[in-house]
C-alpha cells in the first residue's frame, strides 16, 4: 500500500506599514498637508526640486517618531541619520527619496497582538523616517497604470511626513497579521501619531509572505504590495498562501516576485520579477545634519504619552470587570473608551453600560457609517435609558425602539417614552394577558408545571406579542412560574 507523505506548511509573514504623521507641514518644507484640495496646490521649490532649494527637518515630526517607537517598545537612537535613496520615478522629482538607511531613529520594539483567545508577539525590526513620494493618477477604468491611457501627478502629497515601521516576520497567519495591522492602527491613534486613515492613504500596508520548508529553512518570499484595507490584507495573503501551496504541492519553485491582490477576483497577480534587490545607492543626505536627541528630551516625550491600549484595556477589565472581548471592542477607539467611561460613571452597571454601547449603540452608529464623535446621543441619554429599563419603566424591547428614536434626535429617553406610550404594561393588566395565554395554550402551561422549562420561552413569547413588546420580559416569565407553581 502506498503511503502519501503529507507535508506541514508553515506561514511566515512580515508586515511593512507607511504612516503619514499628523503634521500641519511637511517633512522638509513648509507646505501644508492635505486630503483631498485640487491637485498640485500645496507645494513649493523644496518639495518640487529645484535646483538648489534645501530641506529643514519638521521637529514635530520627529517628536511624533520617537512617541511611536516608544509606543512600540522601541529603542530610540540618540544618534540617527537621513540618507539619499536614489532612483528615478516620475512622483520624484529630486530623483532620489530623503530617508534612512543604516541609522535609523528607532529599532528593536515589539507588538503583544490579541489574536483569537491568544497574544502573541510581534518584533519591530526597524521604524524610521522619510518623505512620501507624489500620487500617481492613471487614467483610465482600472485606475491602475496597466490598462491606462495616461498618468497625471499631483504633488500635493510630495514631502509629507511619513514613517515607515517594519515588523519581524513572525506573523504566522492571514487572521494574526490583519489583527496586527488593527492593533498598531489603535496604537498609533491613540498616541496621537497619526490619523492612520487607509481611505486618505494616510496609512499603507505591504506583506512579505513565504511558506516554511518541512525542514524548518525558510522558503522564498513574496511581497504583497498596496493593499487598502486591513480585510484585503487578510484576503491577500490568504491568496497567496494558497498559491504558494500549489506550487510546491505540484513540485514546483516559488519565485521571488512582486504582487498585486485583486479583491474583485480574489486573486493575486505578478507586478514584476524581483530576484535582486534594488540599489538604491544609499548616502548620507548632505544638506541635513544628524539628529542628535538629548535623554532628558525622550525622557520628556515618554512621560507625555496617553495610557495605550494595551494598558486601557486590561484596566476596563479590572475596574469594569467585563470580558477581554468587550473591553478590546471599546479600547479600540479613543473615544469610544471616552465615552463608555462617561456612562459608566454614572448609576449604572458597567456591564450593562458596556453592552449598550458595544451591541445596540454600535450597530446603529455602523449601520449610519458615523463615529461616536458624531453621535447626537449623549453618555447622559444612555445613562438614562439604562435606568428606565432598570426600575422597570420599560421593556428592553421598548428601550431598543427608544434608542431608535433617540440616535436621531438626541432627545431624553424619558420624553420618547411619554409621548409614544412605550411604558411597560402595571402588573394587574399583566397578569390578565399571561392568564390569558395561559388559557390559550393549556398543553405549554402543563409541561411548564410538570417541570418541563424548554417551552416557557414560547409562552413568554405569546405574552410579549400580546402585549406588543410593551412587557418586561424576566416579570413576564416570573408570573408564569409563579401562576403555574413552578
Amino acid at each position: 500500500m502506498e503511503v502519501t507523505e503529507q507535508r506541514t506548511y508553515t506561514a511566515v509573514i512580515g508586515l511593512e506599514f507607511h504612516v503619514h504623521l499628523a503634521t500641519r507641514t511637511k517633512m522638509f518644507c513648509g507646505c501644508r498637508v492635505a486630503y483631498g484640495d485640487p491637485p498640485n496646490t500645496h507645494t513649493c521649490p523644496v518639495c518640487l526640486g529645484h535646483p538648489g532649494a534645501l530641506p529643514v527637518t519638521n521637529e514635530k515630526a520627529i517628536e511624533l517618531g520617537v512617541r511611536a517607537g516608544l509606543a512600540l517598545n522601541c529603542d530610540v537612537a540618540r544618534r540617527s541619520v537621513f540618507a539619499r535613496k536614489n532612483y528615478f520615478y516620475p512622483d520624484l522629482p529630486k530623483g532620489y527619496q530623503i530617508s534612512q538607511y543604516d541609522a535609523p531613529i528607532c529599532t528593536g520594539g515589539h507588538l503583544d497582538v490579541p489574536v483569537g483567545e491568544e497574544t502573541i508577539r510581534v518584533g519591530i525590526t526597524r521604524l524610521h523616517l522619510e518623505e512620501d513620494a507624489a500620487k500617481n493618477v492613471h487614467v483610465g477604468t482600472s485606475g491602475r497604470m496597466h490598462g491606462s491611457v495616461g498618468s497625471l501627478v499631483d504633488f500635493n502629497r510630495g514631502g509629507t511626513p511619513l514613517m515607515e515601521i517594519v515588523t519581524e516576520p513572525d506573523i504566522p497567519s492571514p487572521e494574526a497579521a490583519r489583527a496586527t495591522a488593527n492593533h498598531l492602527k489603535e496604537i498609533l491613534r491613540a498616541v496621537g501619531v497619526s490619523e492612520a486613515d487607509m481611505e486618505k492613504g494616510q496609512l499603507r500596508c505591504d506583506a512579505n509572505v513565504s511558506i516554511r520548508n518541512p525542514d524548518g529553512s525558510f522558503g522564498t518570499k513574496t511581497e504583497l504590495k498596496n493593499m487598502n484595507s486591513f480585510r484585503f490584507v487578510e484576503r491577500g495573503l490568504a491568496a497567496e498562501l494558497a498559491r504558494q501551496r500549489e506550487i510546491l504541492e505540484g513540485g514546483g519553485r516559488v519565485t521571488q516576485t512582486t504582487l498585486h491582490y485583486d479583491p474583485e477576483t480574489d486573486e493575486v497577480h505578478e507586478l514584476r520579477s524581483k530576484e535582486y534587490a534594488h540599489d538604491y545607492r544609499y548616502f548620507p543626505e548632505p544638506d541635513l545634519l544628524p539628529l542628535e536627541l538629548t535623554d532628558a528630551w525622550v525622557r520628556e516625550v515618554r512621560g507625555s504619552l496617553p495610557e495605550l491600549p494595551d494598558q486601557m484595556r486590561a484596566r476596563f477589565v479590572e475596574q469594569y470587570s467585563l470580558s477581554p472581548y468587550d473591553a478590546g471592542v471599546l479600547t479600540s477607539d479613543r473615544d469610544l473608551a471616552a465615552y463608555y467611561e462617561a456612562v459608566a460613571a454614572g448609576p449604572v452597571d458597567p456591564k450593562q453600560a458596556a453592552n449598550w454601547i458595544t451591541v445596540e449603540l454600535r450597530a446603529r452608529l455602523n449601520e449610519a457609517g458615523m463615529e461616536i464623535s458624531e453621535a447626537r446621543v449623549s453618555p447622559e441619554r444612555i445613562i438614562e435609558l439604562i435606568g428606565l429599563v432598570d426600575d422597570g419603566t420599560i421593556s428592553r424591547a421598548a428601550a431598543k425602539d427608544v434608542l431608535d428614536r433617540i440616535f436621531t434626535s438626541g432627545e431624553s429617553p424619558s420624553a420618547v417614552v411619554e409621548r409614544e406610550g412605550l411604558a411597560a404594561m402595571g402588573g394587574d393588566e399583566l397578569s390578565g394577558v399571561v392568564d390569558e395565554v395561559l388559557a390559550a395554550n393549556p398543553e405549554e402551561a402543563g409541561r411548564v408545571r410538570d417541570g418541563d422549562q424548554k417551552v416557557i420561552g414560547f409562552l413568554i413569547g405569546q405574552v410579549m406579542k400580546a402585549t406588543r413588546g410593551g412587557a418586561d420580559g424576566g416579570r413576564v416569565r416570573g408570573l408564569i412560574l409563579e401562576k403555574l407553581g413552578s
